[in-house]
């Protein structure tokens, strides 16, 4: 049978070695092929950051702790898990996190999204791990970001991972991987002036693919400035294996998402991976009636995505909106889908107030 380093097409040449490595960090071809497997795959353990703060989430903040304790000590059951956090606010994120399975790490951190802020982790098949550090700067100096900048190097440096460098600008979850070769990416998020006006398409697609160990990369259009992240791919489409994708369809006719997605699906549909299979994609809906709280009250940035869900060791876990179909119906498929894990659905109503969902606060460390 072929191994998925046999999938991955090694193109780039490595110079100054010894130079890069005395610097602390390495050119992705220095070890390799790299490639980031599937999300599916054994986790080592996943990341949180507990890094809400009121200059950003104003009377949310607490909700918003709450909202990622209750994430933390869910995925504790599954896997370890490592809390990055505030010195002053250890004792905090211990008390709503908890302590089983979970390790601690004091840092400075600016926001809540591990996602987008921590290393990107690829591994080599012969034991190597190496994280790669898209140079996070606030999805476009949208939002302070200059402590969250440096949180990829110390997931890196606490994983014992080479620190692999790029000069290209983008975010974790904007990144979808089947971990046989093929990507699903965001054009609104990646060939964007905010964060590579340098940049062709050619030459982020072919970036992408070298450092994430890549052959293919299907491109959705995605929409700009509707939200912070310029729409992520994490929002949109998912790998649930190699050849099945599920994508958001929204169905509110007086949603901005409804057209993209529409355009999406239609993409997908038409699209094959980088084996020549033709995709099979199914389609999950946002809830037309999600419970009425001050998190959604006149809240455009309010983001009621069932897609949004984390695939972790033994259990997916995802959201739930108070829309008892609409919830249903997601947990049904997820279930379907992930037929050897438990499909765990969570109230996350605090953190979808600002745009994102339980995928954007997590992040993991592949096992080797």
């Amino acid at each position: 049978m072929s191994t998925r380093r046999e999938f991955i097409k090694y193109v780039s040449v490595v110079a100054g070695l010894g130079a890069a490595a005395s610097m602390g960090w390495v050119n992705a071809a220095t070890r390799g092929p790299w490639f980031m497997p599937d999300e599916g795959d054994k986790h080592q353990r996943a990341f949180i950051a507990f890094g809400a703060q009121d200059a950003i989430w104003e009377d949310f903040t607490a909700d918003v702790q709450e909202a990622l304790g209750r994430i933390a000590r869910t995925i504790a059951r599954y896997e370890p898990v490592t809390v990055f956090c505030r010195s002053n606010e250890r004792s905090l994120a211990e008390e709503l996190c908890g302590t089983a399975n979970i390790t601690y790490i004091n840092t400075q951190l600016d926001d809540i999204w591990m996602r987008d802020i921590g290393a990107n982790f690829v591994i080599d098949g012969d034991g190597g791990l190496g994280a790669v550090d898209f140079n996070f700067n606030g999805w476009g100096n949208k939002q302070q970001h200059a402590k969250d900048a440096k949180l990829a190097g110390l997931v890196a440096e606490n994983a014992e991972a080479s620190n692999l460098r790029t000069e290209l600008v983008g975010e974790g979850g904007g990144i979808e991987v089947d971990g046989h070769g093929t990507g699903i990416m965001t054009e609104s998020s990646w060939i964007n002036a905010n964060r590579n006006p340098d940049w062709s398409k050619a030459e982020v697609e072919q970036e992408l693919k070298e450092r994430l160990g890549l052959r293919k990369i299907i491109w959705l259009p995605g929409i700009k400035g509707k939200d912070i992240t310029d729409a992520h791919v994490d929002f949109y489409a998912r790998f649930v294996k190699p050849g099945v994708v599920i994508a958001n369809l929204d169905n509110d006719p007086e949603s901005y998402d409804r057209n993209v997605t529409l355009a999406h699906l239609e993409i997908l549909k038409n699209a094959t991976d980088a084996d020549g299979r033709k995709l099979q994609v199914h389609t999950v809906s946002p809830p037309l009636y999600p419970r009425k709280s001050k998190f959604n009250k006149n809240n455009p940035d309010f983001a009621a995505g069932y897609i949004n869900y984390f695939v972790i060791n033994g259990a997916v876990i995802a959201p739930e909106f108070g829309d008892k179909a609409a919830d249903t119906k997601a947990f049904d498929l997820l279930s379907e889908l992930y037929p050897d894990r438990e499909v765990v659905q969570l109230n996350i109503d605090a953190i979808s107030a600002g745009g994102g969902g339980i995928h954007c606060v997590t992040s993991h460390q592949p096992g080797v």
